[in-house]
């Protein structure tokens, strides 16, 4: 018997399952013994104080210009002439104040410079550029 034939002789491969749930259990036991040590909370007494109010969020305008160089402010037409009193009361009443500029793809960048300009010597800093998101095939 001691020559068997290597036909008989195969090897089997399976997986031992014997480990592998230790080590679960020992996963599980871990688990339960330090899950009511997370949910426990330490008790702390805060000081009270008293807070301003949020403050209203900087308003945001959308100065518009046209080919022609005429100008919009939030979608109403005004005259060129009135652009540095408004942005000086814009400045003073919200000084986080933001402009969103947009313009006619036809506009000179002339006109646009102005403004910008104008916006900055009365002190407002955040001027966003508003466009149209390109569409496939143009």
């Amino acid at each position: 018997m001691a020559c068997k034939s290597r036909l008989t002789q195969q090897m089997h491969a399976e997986i031992n399952m014997i480990p592998l749930i230790d080590v679960m259990l020992v996963l599980l036991v871990v688990f339960m013994v330090t899950a009511p040590l997370m949910s426990h909370s330490v008790r702390i007494r805060l000081p009270h104080t008293v807070a301003p109010a949020n403050a209203a969020p900087p308003a945001v305008i959308r100065l518009g210009i046209d080919r022609d160089g005429h100008l919009s402010w939030n979608n109403q037409g005004f005259p060129t002439t009135e652009l540095e009193n408004r942005l000086n009361d814009l400045a003073r009443t919200s000084p986080q104040a933001a402009i969103h500029l947009y313009a006619d793809r036809q506009t000179p960048y002339e006109p646009i410079a102005r403004v910008m300009a104008q916006a900055a010597r009365a002190g407002i800093s955040r001027i966003g550029f508003e466009s149209l998101p390109q569409t496939t095939g143009q």
